[in-house]
């Protein structure tokens, strides 16, 4: 996607052809700085401090963090290491298991002198298929949004609401939920979001409204407990998130504050749409709210904001009494029968376990 006309991915190979470079999302949304990763410490880094973050763009850094293992021991040791390693870094989103095994996998059975090579390879098509991926979710969300438009009248635009970042950011490129935004847009649809600030790390605030902003798509910035508001009003026409698993009966989990969005969408009516690239599902649990493991992070992500000051300066407060005791949980789940759709790089498919064992047959039969 573009920053300011210049087109960009979240992670891509440095010159020398073997280190990694990521964008630093801890520093959005007022400073815009890349990171190199040398080490497999470096992604794993990288992962848990949240310099990348989104499931589909947490596991291309693993799987270049599996890489960077190779190539500095190929050994079959430091190979389990390296997985144990970087899969201890985030609980929840099923994309990092995925890509660490699709790198395993790959290498396993290979000599030792041509693991390097072909990690490298894998890394980069795991990159690419990401890409496709949220291309196609793209596509078929466009068809969504563009049938909402039809029925507009002359000078109506299309109102989403998202929540959290599910966007290029998020993924290699495109985005989940604004993957279809982002084509709708590119093809001339007067499109509007609304972006829940998504306490609270932010990444609404800090890291939706930017790109849309550097990408020129029309937002707006709101707390998170607007949104029913707007829902009530008839502001929204649709709401549309990312998801960091989803289970094989279409329980979705995604960050915090998502399934109070799918009761306020539910109670007006409105479409509740979730952006689904396939390795995101879950084919070894049905029940989100007893099997997916939530993510309990920091209580200083809570407690303490960053922010820049009126002379520029990136300064960090405290905004909760000395002495009070601080819970985050980073993630909630959306039980299937609050989503409307799924929306796929193979399609639109409910939230169901016959739907998604439909769309991905291989995959269900496999897991299953």
């Amino acid at each position: 996607m573009n920053v300011d006309g210049t087109p960009y991915r979240t992670i891509w190979l440095n010159e020398d052809g073997w280190s990694v470079a990521i964008i630093d999302q801890t520093r959005f949304p007022h400073v815009f700085e890349t990171v190199t990763l040398r080490t497999v410490d470096d992604a794993a880094h990288a992962i848990a401090s949240m310099q990348v973050r989104g499931a589909p763009l947490i596991g291309a850094t693993a799987a270049y963090g599996m890489c960077l293992a190779v190539r500095a021991d190929p050994s079959d040791e430091n190979l389990d290491s390296a997985y144990r390693t970087l899969h201890a870094t985030r609980p929840t989103a099923i994309n990092l298991k995925w890509a660490l095994d699709e790198m395993r996998a790959a290498l396993r059975n290979l000599a030792r002198e041509d693991r390097e090579t072909r990690a490298y390879q894998r890394a980069w098509e795991i990159c690419d298929e990401d890409v496709e991926i949220n291309r196609s979710i793209g596509r078929h969300g466009h068809a969504i949004l563009a049938d909402i438009a039809s029925r507009k009248a002359p000078g109506e635009r299309v109102n989403v609401l998202t929540h959290c970042n599910a966007g290029w950011l998020a993924t290699v490129d495109w985005g989940t939920a604004t993957a279809p935004i982002y084509t709708a847009y590119n093809e001339g649809m007067d499109i509007h979001v609304w972006v829940d600030e998504t306490r609270p790390r932010n990444q609404g605030a800090s890291l939706t409204a930017w790109e849309l902003g550097h990408h020129g798509v029309p937002h707006t910035v709101i707390a998170d407990n607007v949104g029913g508001h707007l829902m009530q009003h008839g502001l929204v026409d649709l709401v549309i998130t990312g998801t960091d698993r989803t289970t094989a009966a279409g329980d979705v989990c995604n960050k915090i504050g998502t399934y109070l969005k799918a009761l306020a969408a539910k109670d007006n009516d409105i479409p509740f749409y979730v952006g689904l690239p396939s390795p995101t599902i879950d084919f070894t649990i049905r029940d989100g709210v007893r099997d997916v493991p939530i993510e309990q992070r920091s209580g200083d992500e809570v407690s303490r904001m960053t922010g820049r000051t009126d002379d520029g300066r990136i300064e960090t407060v405290t905004i909760v009494p000395d002495g009070s005791d601080v819970a985050n949980y980073a993630f909630d789940v959306t039980p299937a029968r609050l989503v409307t759709g799924l929306i796929t790089e193979r399609g639109v498919c409910a939230a169901s376990v016959e739907a998604i064992a439909t769309m991905f047959p291989e995959r269900a039969s496999d897991e299953a």
